[in-house]
């Protein structure tokens, strides 16, 4: 009898994230992206060189930006292009070099190709890989492991999906000028 994966659990969430995420992102058009839901807000800069930056502070503000989908978008394929790099042993790219674009077609594509690497991952780990150290997102000397990284990304692709989702809502919600 073959050993039982031990991310299964990890998986499933995933899978059933994923189906929310399809779900409120099925209807996504580029003018959703633009919306600004309050008037503090971070959302998605286009550069002198053509390229998008988010809105960033190092020390989050107070009161807290209510991020754009735009932004809710680009924060998703970034930290997620991060732990993937981590995991590969790569240095995670820069909040500029994951290349966003603010095309929903782009969007749904670039999260589906993670999605599938993430799911690649999760199949090809073992105990021993979980009970590794593991350096992201957090300090090299905290002490957290492989096992504690992979929860992290099930913790915020649930929560980046929701929030999604609650912007999806309030986008239909809201009168259109």
């Amino acid at each position: 009898m073959e050993p039982a994966n031990p991310t299964a659990p990890l998986a499933f969430q995933l899978d059933v994230s994923s189906m929310l995420l399809d779900h409120h992102l099925g209807g996504l058009a580029a003018e959703d992206l633009d919306w600004v839901p309050a008037p503090t807000h971070w959302t998605m800069h286009r550069t002198a060189a053509g390229t998008w930056e988010p809105d960033w502070a190092d020390v989050e503000p107070d009161p807290v930006p209510v991020p754009t989908i735009a932004w809710v978008s680009w924060h998703l394929i970034w930290w997620w292009s991060c732990t993937l790099a981590d995991i590969h042993g790569h240095p995670a790219p820069s909040r500029t070099e994951t290349g966003w674009q603010p095309d929903p077609d782009w969007i749904r594509a670039k999260l589906a190709e993670l999605r599938t690497a993430w799911s690649e991952v999760l199949a090809d780990l073992t105990e021993a890989d979980l009970a590794e150290l593991s350096a992201f997102p957090w300090p090299a000397d905290a002490g957290r492991t492989r096992l504690d990284q992979l929860a992290w990304v099930t913790v915020e692709y649930t929560k980046n999906v929701a929030e999604l989702g609650q912007l999806m809502m309030l986008r239909r919600a809201a009168p259109h000028s």
